[in-house]
């Protein structure tokens, strides 16, 4: 994992936004445009680069792709964070 693509993505508030939707649970990336006021090119956007830093998988469902959180990729960010400060 490179922490500087995750930290990257992490910085956009619509990407956290995204987050924290997808902690609820998984969505299609239909129901999550729901919650924002952007075109679906500029949230496709958002979720690639979500994609690219590993925070969020995907999965065929028919004709929809259903997002997903990456705790693993959380789990070795916070890791890292942690031993930084001991």
């Amino acid at each position: 994992m490179t922490l500087n693509i995750t930290f990257q993505a992490l910085a956009d508030p619509t990407r956290r936004k995204i987050l924290e939707l997808l902690k609820k649970r998984d969505m299609a990336a239909g129901e999550i445009a729901k919650f924002f006021d952007i075109a679906l090119p500029s949230l496709s956007h958002h979720l690639n680069v979500l994609k690219r830093a590993d925070l969020i998988t995907f999965r065929r469902q028919g004709q929809e792709l259903i997002y997903s959180l990456n705790l693993s990729v959380f789990e070795e960010a916070a890791k890292i964070i942690i031993k930084f400060f001991k």
